[in-house]
C-alpha cells in the first residue's frame, strides 16, 4: 500500500481593501452582479465573473428553477457565456461572491463539486490555469492560484 498527501496553499486577506487594484475592482463587479441572481428557493444569490485575455468582463448568476435539477450554477452560467461568446480567449481570474438573502454573507464561498469538475476541465481544454477570487459581500476573501486545486481528484477520460 502506498499513501498519498495532497495539500494546497492560498492566500486569505482580512478583507477586499487588501487585495490589488485589479483584483478589488473584479470581487467589486461579482458582490454587485449577485443582484442579477433568480434564486427565489434558496435566497443564496451567486455571481461569478471573469476577467479573459482579451480584457472582456463576463458575468454569470446562479439560475434556479421549481425543477430543481434544472437550475444551473453561477460558475458554469460564466463558462457557458464565456465558451459561446469569446471562444477563443482564456480565463485569468474569476471573482466568485454570494448574497445570502437569509442570513449573514461575511465567509468565502466554495464552488459546489460539479462546478470544480468544470473549472478542472476547462483548464485542460484552454490548456491555461486561471485564479479564484472566493468572498462573500463582506468579509474575509480567499485567492487561489490554480481553479483544479479545489479537485484533486477530477474526472477526467
Amino acid at each position: 500500500m502506498n499513501r498519498k498527501e495532497y495539500h494546497f496553499v492560498f492566500d486569505v486577506y482580512d478583507s477586499i481593501n487588501e487585495l490589488s487594484k485589479s483584483d478589488a475592482s473584479l470581487l467589486h463587479e461579482a458582490r454587485a452582479v449577485t443582484k442579477n441572481a433568480y434564486a427565489p428557493y434558496s435566497n443564496f444569490n451567486v455571481a461569478a465573473v471573469a476577467q479573459l485575455s482579451n480584457g472582456e468582463i463576463v458575468a454569470g448568476t446562479n439560475q434556479e428553477n421549481a425543477s430543481y435539477p434544472v437550475g444551473i450554477c453561477a460558475e458554469r452560467v460564466m463558462l457557458s457565456i464565456v465558451s459561446s461568446l469569446h471562444p477563443t480567449a482564456s480565463i485569468n481570474t474569476i471573482a466568485i461572491a454570494y448574497n445570502n438573502l437569509n442570513g449573514e454573507s461575511n465567509q468565502p464561498v466554495s464552488p459546489c463539486g460539479m462546478c470544480r469538475q468544470a473549472f478542472a476541465e476547462y483548464e485542460i481544454r484552454a490548456n491555461k490555469s486561471f485564479r479564484l477570487i472566493l468572498s462573500g459581500m463582506e468579509g474575509e476573501v480567499f485567492v487561489i492560484d490554480k481553479a483544479s486545486q479545489l479537485l484533486p481528484l477530477s474526472f477526467s477520460l
